[in-house]
């Protein structure tokens, strides 16, 4: 943290990411309370409410990818904290569901809209190092995170209205620190308006491509929304995201539901999770840098979330104590996952990306996550649990199976073992 790559506009960034994720902890741990005990929202409500706040999610990563292309990163980035800042104003100033129901979708727009233009100031400001930027952001947000969900612990312990209006504060107070650090920041390197007009992002156009290797004439990309190569890596990249929903949705209410396993564990796996990503998030990523190393932490995404699976099957075959030992291994083992996609994901969505259009890519590639938090629990619950045990194997081998045909995908596409090397390699098809 006191020399990370991008030098002291990365290191003013990563803490503004901290003060951002604390902010977030805090309203993840309070705000369904809130909605319940405060605004008095019944649960068909608030499902309905989060539901459609997560599809307004997924609209935030293409529309920042689109803007970025014509505006500075920096002051995009600023105007995703002070949207979400009168937001979550307007959030405690109102109290029925159809005055919330547009206020809270805004609110996660522009939450998916800040995390696109913070991997596009991290390609920009790490450059090559960027899997190891990521790292360190993935270890900033953990412990930011971390300390949100100390916090929220205090004020929900109290329990009083005042208590989660104090929280729902908080989180505002973290997007006013982290618009003044943006602000303290330096515009990026590459950051002058990029030509987006390639696809979708900018308005149909086509970006004439950088020359290749070999003298041969530049080629005419048709951009991220007519770029199926690109747009099935964002498919496949949907399940690949699936470790988030298992251990937030799938590990608890498998353990309550299905295991005699004690019901404290339930805590121990978010504990298990936030100190390994901590911990290991740098390691990890300094092994997975590069097209070979990206695409071979793919396959090992693919084998951990089998074994996950696997062991969530298995917590069904006997008492408390196998039960909770096998959970405890699906916990470690959905983690050591998540590490890899973390940074398998990041690095291949920039690295299929052309440079001259990298933020209409990036904003399609973030899709696959906002999709997968709105799609990924109703699949956990409404079939995969529904199936009982056989339905977390057909789970984990599906994914296996995804993971083996992203990764020859993206070989295929960065040419890994073929002849061609360097700059041609790297050609969009």
């Amino acid at each position: 943290m006191r020399n990370p790559p991008g030098g002291r506009n990365a290191r003013i960034m990563l803490l503004a990411l901290a003060v951002d994720r604390t902010g977030t902890g805090l309203w993840a741990a309070s705000s369904v309370l809130y909605l319940t005990f405060v605004t008095r929202l019944s649960a068909q409500q608030i499902g309905v409410l989060l539901g459609v706040a997560g599809v307004a999610g997924i609209v935030g990563s293409p529309l920042a990818g689109r803007l970025a292309g014509r505006f500075p990163v920096r002051s995009l980035l600023i105007g995703c904290h002070l949207l979400r800042l009168v937001t979550l104003g307007l959030v405690l100033v109102c109290t029925g569901f159809d005055a919330l129901l547009p206020v809270v979708a805004v609110t996660y727009l522009g939450d998916r809209a800040a995390k696109t233009l913070e991997m596009l100031f991290a390609t920009r400001a790490a450059g090559e190092r960027r899997a190891a930027y990521q790292a360190l952001s993935r270890s900033a947000a953990n412990a930011g995170y971390g300390v949100g969900a100390g916090l929220a612990a205090i004020g929900l312990a109290v329990g009083t209205t005042g208590a989660y209006r104090v929280l729902i504060l908080g989180n505002a107070l973290s997007f006013v620190v982290a618009a003044v650090l943006v602000w303290r920041t330096g515009e990026t390197a590459g950051s002058a308006v990029e030509v987006a007009r390639s696809g979708g992002a900018a308005g149909g156009g086509a970006a004439p491509a950088a020359p290749v290797a070999g003298g041969r004439a530049p080629v005419r990309r048709a951009g991220p929304w007519r770029d199926r190569g690109y747009l099935g890596f964002a498919l496949l990249d949907i399940p690949m995201n699936l470790d988030d929903s298992v251990l937030a949705v799938g590990l608890p209410l498998w353990l309550v539901n299905s295991t005699s396993a004690p019901h404290a564990l339930v805590p121990a796996f978010l504990v298990m999770n936030t100190v390994l990503v901590v911990a290991l998030q740098l390691s990890v990523s300094k092994r997975a840098e590069g097209p070979r190393g990206a695409t071979r932490a793919l396959l090992l995404y693919g084998v951990l979330m089998f074994a996950c699976c696997g062991f969530l099957a298995a917590a069904t075959l006997g008492g408390a104590w196998v039960a909770g030992t096998a959970l405890l291994a699906a916990a470690l083992l959905v983690t050591l996952a998540e590490l890899m996609r973390s940074v398998s994901s990041w690095e291949l969505a920039v690295l299929l990306a052309p440079q001259d259009a990298r933020a209409a890519y990036l904003g399609v590639a973030g899709m696959s996550q906002s999709i997968q938090k709105s799609a990924g629990p109703p699949l956990l619950t409404g079939v995969v649990m529904a199936a009982g045990p056989v339905g977390w194997l057909v789970l984990g081998t599906t994914v296996a199976g995804l993971a083996v045909v992203q990764r020859r995908a993206c070989a295929r596409r960065l040419g890994i073992g073929s002849p061609r090397t360097g700059a041609a390699a790297l050609v969009v098809r």
